[in-house]
């Protein structure tokens, strides 16, 4: 319960409604920095940092790691560790260790503040892919679009942290039968989708050949390169994609499902993986 706990805060605020005026409790979900460092204890360098809701920050780190492109083979992390705050609980830091790599930082933390920039352009980004050696995902993978329709209301079944404070996104995992295997919350919707491949990462389960992705809210570029780095076939989001994401996923062909939304969807690349091929 304490990583429950810590990804929602209490506040008093004064609520309007009809006309009547009164003081009440709310729950606001949590944010915190998370400083990601490679290396233990005094010898650890800073890498980066993410503001995210606190919970699964192992595995947050992990999936950041590999989806960046700062290793590329589950082994090359030795050790990975949250030293414990000031009052016995996780920290706001993890460390890891990294065996046979040293990436530059310098690099690496300018490619992370360029991609968070608006001042990137979209080929720049794609060739960026490109030069990581991602691979198109497994072209065999298909799901019914009658299950897929399911997906977003088994994900909201499983969104407990949203339930108190409406202010979470949330990734899932989700086989071609449609049962969701992992679901993960945090403020920002690209740490939800990291804390999912860091956590397969780390179970040894990577690619994931053989899965849909489904984000809350919508399916940005960060989001479909992250899921090609983690090798998911298709990614579903309740809202829209963005051009550039499309531009990436029809280059790549991978699956990628907006507006998932009752018992409509609208399919921007890769139909095949989810509707009849057209005679």
């Amino acid at each position: 319960m304490r990583g429950i706990h810590r990804a929602i805060e209490l506040t008093p605020v004064t609520e309007w409604e009809d006309g009547a005026v009164r003081q009440v409790d709310d729950y606001l979900a949590a944010e915190e920095p998370l400083e990601i460092r490679l290396g233990l204890g005094i010898d650890a360098r800073p890498l980066t940092v993410t503001m995210r809701t606190p919970g699964h920050d192992r595995e947050l780190a992990a999936g950041f790691l590999w989806t960046e492109g700062i290793i590329d083979r589950p082994e090359q992390i030795a050790a990975l560790r949250q030293p414990e705050s000031g009052n016995g609980a996780a920290g706001n830091v993890v460390e890891v260790e990294l065996r046979d790599h040293t990436p530059d930082l310098a690099d690496a933390q300018r490619n992370f503040f360029a991609a968070s920039s608006c001042g990137i352009c979209g080929k720049a980004s794609i060739e960026a892919i490109r030069v990581r050696g991602l691979r198109a995902p497994n072209p065999a993978f298909h799901i019914g679009a009658e299950v897929l329709c399911e997906l977003p209301a088994r994900l909201r079944a499983r969104q407990s942290t949203f339930d108190r404070t409406g202010g979470l996104h949330a990734a899932a995992l989700f086989d071609a039968s449609g049962e969701l295997l992992e679901v993960r919350e945090d403020i920002g919707r690209h740490n939800a989708v990291d804390k999912i491949v860091g956590g397969a990462l780390l179970a040894g389960k990577l690619p994931l050949a053989e899965h849909v992705l489904l984000v809350s809210g919508r399916g940005g570029f960060e989001i479909v390169q992250k899921a090609l780095a983690a090798g998911i076939p298709m990614v579903a989001s309740v809202s829209a994609p963005s051009s550039l994401a499309v531009k990436l996923a029809r280059e790549m062909h991978l699956t990628l499902v907006g507006f998932l939304r009752g018992r409509r969807f609208v399919v921007y690349s890769g139909q095949e993986r989810c509707l009849p091929t057209a005679q």
